[in-house]
């Protein structure tokens, strides 16, 4: 069974967080990025160093609220001065889950008992029109599970094909542009991405492009003058104009150990697309899509009609797709579990030099975590090396994960926003079927 020491589960909530946190922030405006800045600090300092018994229950709340999904209930459990600044913490004790009645029939009968009770557990209680579409690799064959929410029951729907917003999964083919022009010999790691712009960065601020994909560039999750005012599509209005204005005038560094960074992968596909003269949503189609036959991934919403799945607030509302501009790199592929699945299992292929390269781990995030560049490298109890990321829009979540040495592998893409720890928890559930024999 994969189960992950407390550091490894610490820093998968982080990273899944810094993908809810992306959307979040747009709800609750600024008073949310302050809320969530620091509720990460106690949230990863208290756990890791287990202070007073108080602070405990902070956690221990923050913690049940965040894998209900219950960001409202996060939000109102700070306190704010008439500055709107945070300056207290209610300390109210967790009550726990209240069960709800749930009727909802499981009518997965065609598909293998244990996946349709695995499947079912996790997925009754998502909204109606929820969609589900899943890849299971084993022993050298790939099977396709998918799922639709209508008519109160867990019904099949055959799914691989159908288009769905991949997220911050986005970020493992941004890095493996990187790759493959590193093994074409264009561009070096450590060279420095300066040398593709015609101005100095602030304060003379060198970047490479290593760190930008492994999340040590020091960058935060986002720049200072990304817009936020249109909810439904942020990324949109975010182009050459502001990126260039990020990187003279306002760019300021963090730590350089990990910390996510939607603008660390936005930046490094965008400059990856200077380097070779074109837009970076044309260099992955020619080096990604076409490579690994990737006949039904994207770059745009745009003229795909029923193929794409529509996607879904965590109420069940529908929602209007992201557009990207230059911050395309950190989550604007939008794909199918087919797809996904011949990635895959090309990492299964030792021929893939360039696919070995973003799973070398480049640096260590906590126990039994690194980071490759774009992959997270988790180990399990069993000492199996898994390699996974996830994804949230606004109106999808997604999660992967791919054990190398066993061929095997777990993809599933959601409609529906929100719910990427439970995402999570099935994705590493199946993967622990794929174990069995």
């Amino acid at each position: 069974m994969i189960q992950l020491n407390k550091v490894a589960i610490t820093q998968m909530k982080s990273s899944s967080l810094a993908d809810l946190q992306t959307w979040l922030s747009l709800y609750k405006t600024n008073r949310m990025k302050r809320l969530f800045s620091f509720l990460i600090g106690i949230f990863v300092t208290n756990i890791l160093l287990a202070q007073t018994e108080n602070y405990k229950i902070a956690i221990d709340n923050f913690q049940a609220n965040y894998n209900d999904e219950k960001s409202d209930e996060i939000f109102n459990s700070f306190s704010f001065d008439k500055q709107n600044q945070i300056n207290g913490l209610f300390m109210k004790p967790y009550e726990g889950t209240k069960e709800i009645a749930n009727n909802t029939v499981n009518a997965l009968n065609n598909y293998p008992k244990e996946i349709a009770e695995t499947i079912f557990s996790k997925s009754k209680n998502f909204p109606i029109n929820t969609q589900l579409s899943i890849a299971i690799i084993q022993n050298g064959k790939t099977e396709y599970y998918g799922i639709i929410n209508e008519d109160d029951s867990i019904k099949p729907i055959e799914n691989q094909r159908n288009i769905f917003e991949i997220g911050s999964i986005t970020k493992v083919f941004t890095s493996t542009v990187l790759a493959l022009l590193v093994e074409d010999k264009k561009v070096k790691l450590t060279d420095e991405i300066n040398a593709y712009y015609p101005f100095l960065f602030k304060d003379n601020i060198k970047l490479n492009f290593e760190s930008l994909a492994n999340h040590t560039s020091g960058l935060p999750r986002l720049p200072e003058n990304i817009e936020l005012t249109d909810e439904s599509n942020p990324y949109k209005d975010y182009g050459k104009k502001e990126i260039d204005e990020y990187l003279k005038n306002l760019m300021k560094l963090d730590s350089k150990t990990y910390t996510y960074s939607n603008l660390g992968a936005g930046l490094l596909g965008y400059t990856l697309g200077l380097s070779q003269k074109t837009s970076f949503q044309k260099l992955l189609q020619q080096k990604v899509f076409t490579k690994y036959k990737m006949k039904n991934s994207f770059t745009s919403s745009q003229n795909l009609e029923s193929k794409l799945v529509k996607g879904l607030d965590e109420n069940g509302n529908t929602v209007t797709n992201w557009d990207f501009d230059a911050l395309f790199g950190g989550g604007g592929i939008l794909s199918t579990t087919e797809d996904l699945a011949k990635f895959a299992n090309a990492q299964f292929n030792p021929k893939n030099k360039e696919l070995a390269l973003t799973r070398k781990p480049t640096t260590d995030i906590g126990n039994n975590m690194k980071i490759g560049l774009g992959w997270h490298i988790l180990k399990t109890e069993s000492s199996k090396d898994l390699i996974w990321h996830n994804g949230g829009t606004g109106g999808y979540s997604s999660s992967m994960a791919v054990n190398v040495k066993e061929k095997t592998a777990v993809i599933i893409l959601s409609n529906v926003s929100n719910i990427n720890s439970t995402i999570d928890n099935l994705c590493f559930a199946l993967m622990n079927l794929t174990n069995k024999k």
